[in-house]
């Protein structure tokens, strides 16, 4: 199973970049995994959130094929811990017809209602709040922890 993981727009921060890389490098020897980054939207701090959600989403539609599993990374979503997550990660690898699994971290306002109905599950992180931008090397540390747990490796102490 392929793993990607949407962004909307580039990573601002070069710290961010840089630990983003790190986490890149170690999920390759886990699993095939891409980073795509869906373009900005022009001119999106004069529309409305609404209209520049729906752009945004737009753009993912473009891209997204029936059969891929899309998870979007979502306040409103399920919660996991580290482990569960991992299991969550491992029975969809077990499944043999899914062949792609996304995971969307929207923009700063996060998703329109045609992408949140066509999403096949919702993952929060935290009760808290993250900028989308932290978000990202946020959740992929937590998907290399994912992998070093299904590995039984060292990593994660419980």
């Amino acid at each position: 199973m392929k793993i990607e993981c949407w962004v909307v727009g580039k990573t601002d921060a070069d710290y961010l970049k840089t630990g983003l890389s790190v986490y890149e490098k170690r999920l390759i020897h886990y699993t095939s995994f891409d980073w795509i980054v869906l373009p900005e939207i022009k001119n999106a701090g004069a529309l409305d959130k609404e209209v520049l959600k729906q752009k945004e989403g737009e753009a993912a539609f473009q891209k997204l094929n029936k059969e891929d599993f899309l998870v979007l990374l979502d306040e409103k979503g399920k919660t996991f811990t580290s482990l569960t997550f991992a299991k969550f990660i491992e029975a969809k690898q077990s499944l043999g017809g899914l062949k792609k699994m996304i995971f969307f971290i929207g923009g700063a306002y996060g998703f329109s209602d045609a992408v949140r109905q066509r999403a096949d599950f919702q993952l929060s992180l935290s009760e808290l709040t993250f900028s989308h931008q932290l978000i990202r090397l946020i959740f992929l540390e937590q998907l290399y922890r994912a992998f070093t747990i299904i590995r039984g490796e060292k990593y994660h102490n419980e």
